[in-house]
């Protein structure tokens, strides 16, 4: 079956402010010791998100106004640190879709990318703009447009973005997750393979 063709991402959005944040944080290292990645979301931001008592700290994911937010937006070197794939799985499993940030860690855009998950860059003052829109209405519709690099929201209201070509190609594609797409094509490699002598 082929992979889905990822045009555009909508829903509602949640801010979550600062810059450099990074995978540990987004999924701290003893949360890591699954075999599985099922689960993972429920630990996403768990020490900033909780107190040692398990108790809840104010953290937007947990304001109830938020609750169902799948586009999450930030600042800068969004999902910088350890290159550990963990982060993304955990945003995902929350119920993340997408992210808007400034800029992305490399590593971490690329895992984004092949779990479905649209990254997309904006200017801070962009960001600042739609976070407030978000605040004052979080029931407001948010759309990523993968193939024409926007956000629109509200009343006809946009904000450019920037998504590298080759991961919106892939996205608008299907291509993007490679073991999917290696897996689909068994009969393509097995004839390869025994044409090439193996």
């Amino acid at each position: 079956m082929a992979l889905e063709k990822i045009t555009q991402i909508s829903g509602q959005g949640v801010y979550v402010p600062g810059s450099d944040i990074d995978t540990d944080r987004i999924i701290p290292a003893r949360f890591m010791k699954c075999v599985t990645f099922d689960g993972l979301g429920e630990y996403l931001f768990y020490d900033v998100r909780f107190n040692e008592d398990g108790s809840k700290k104010n953290h937007p994911l947990d304001d109830p106004r938020f609750a169902g937010a799948n586009i999450l937006l930030s600042g800068e070197n969004f999902g910088c640190g350890s290159s550990r794939e963990h982060a993304p799985q955990a945003l995902n499993r929350f119920g993340i879709n997408a992210v808007i940030a400034q800029s992305f860690a490399e590593i971490f855009f690329g895992n984004c990318t092949t779990l479905g998950m649209p990254c997309a860059i904006a200017s801070a003052d962009d960001i600042q703009t739609l976070a407030t829109a978000i605040e004052a209405d979080p029931s407001l519709e948010i759309t990523i447009d993968i193939a024409n690099s926007q956000v629109t929201y509200g009343q006809d209201q946009s904000i450019p973005v920037t998504i590298p070509h080759t991961a919106s190609d892939a996205l608008i594609n299907g291509r993007w997750d490679p073991i999917a797409e290696l897996l689909e094509s068994e009969t393509e490699v097995v004839t390869t393979m025994a044409a090439a002598g193996y």
